[in-house]
């Protein structure tokens, strides 16, 4: 297959995403949630749309044209050890293997094997030579090349295995937003799609806010109050109820608005429903402490990206086919891999 072909292939992927017709996604979506709760339709919707932008041929196109693709060079087999943290997560891998010409391995989450495996049979009945491409394993054994994500933990485990091999290894990350006081309850409203989309079980999620002083803190919580509807997932309240008590059992100052906790802490990564915060001082040794600790950060994000290398409120789960996870570009890896 050329190139160009499979980005053909790829576009009427996405034609096949935007047409679903109700019967189709609510069947899908049925069957995605009864895999993972924590997966609503939703939150599939929102992942499908996403990859349906993903999937415009202008986007691919220009994606694509920074680098230089040599269809004739014979193709590796790569080892995709996908995560299961949000709904088809993995998906950008996949297509970024695809793409550049080479054979997929994959070995999915349980978490989520029902949206990535329609995604696979959707586009090999688009262009059934795919079938030769792409393959669901359970052990990964002597590829190529790997790409794996996971947590800290994990990229041990994945270090210790796969180190010998060229790959691509990644540990946990989190997102983190910057106040300045003067933020409107639009502004909030955007973060708060930020902090709670997925449940804010994504990298991409805001867990961390860092701020110039706590009275901000009331006027956010106050224009958060549209987000209550989390409190109808059941999974999501358990864990609000479980921290409060934790932090009232021990004393511990905090925030709460009925469903989502606020808590002064120097850690990055919070526990579901709740979202740590830091004061600053003074811009430029917020700078400095975040460049200490820029490996963890997947994205930073202010209101109308007034930050520096910022993202605005509200498009921490919209990126782009080249922001790459932990900004290590895969398309160039497994070009330099040919």
């Amino acid at each position: 297959m050329e190139l160009a072909e499979r980005i053909h292939a790829f576009v009427q992927l996405g034609e096949k995403i935007k047409n679903l017709t109700s019967e189709e996604f609510e069947n899908l979506t049925w069957r995605v949630e009864n895999n993972n709760s924590w997966f609503t339709p939703d939150h599939t919707k929102l992942a499908l749309n996403g990859l349906a932008s993903f999937l415009e041929r202008s986007a691919l196109e220009a994606w694509v044209e920074e680098y230089e693709i040599n269809d004739e060079l014979a193709p590796k087999e790569i080892g995709v050890l996908m995560a299961g943290n949000i709904p088809a997560v993995g998906f950008h891998d996949l297509l970024a293997v695809l793409i550049t010409g080479h054979k997929a391995a994959v070995k999915l989450s349980s978490s989520d094997t029902i949206l990535i495996k329609w995604l696979v049979n959707e586009l090999i009945q688009i262009e059934d030579r795919f079938a030769l491409l792409i393959s669901f394993e359970e052990m990964l054994k002597a590829k190529d090349a790997y790409i794996a994500t996971g947590s800290d933990n994990s990229a041990r485990y994945f270090n210790y295995y796969f180190g010998k091999y060229p790959s691509i290894i990644r540990k946990n990350r989190t997102s983190i937003a910057i106040l300045k006081g003067d933020e409107t309850a639009d502004d909030f409203v955007r973060l708060g799609n930020d902090i709670f989309q997925y449940y804010g079980l994504g990298c991409r999620n805001v867990s961390k806010l860092f701020i110039p002083n706590k009275q901000i803190l009331q006027s956010m919580l106050d224009a958060m109050d549209g987000f209550q509807i989390l409190s109808s997932n059941h999974k999501y309240i358990n864990n609000y109820d479980y921290n409060k008590s934790i932090y009232l059992i021990n004393g511990e100052d905090h925030l709460d608005n009925g469903f989502l906790i606020l808590k002064e802490s120097t850690d990055l990564v919070s526990p579901i429903s709740v979202v740590y915060f830091e004061l600053y001082d003074d811009l430029d040794t917020l700078k400095s402490h975040l460049k200490i600790i820029e490996d963890k950060i997947q994205c930073v994000l202010s209101s109308n990206a007034w930050f520096n290398e910022s993202i605005p409120f509200g498009q921490a789960q919209c990126p782009k086919l080249d922001d790459y996870a932990d900004g290590v570009d895969t398309v160039q890896f497994l070009l330099e891999l040919k």
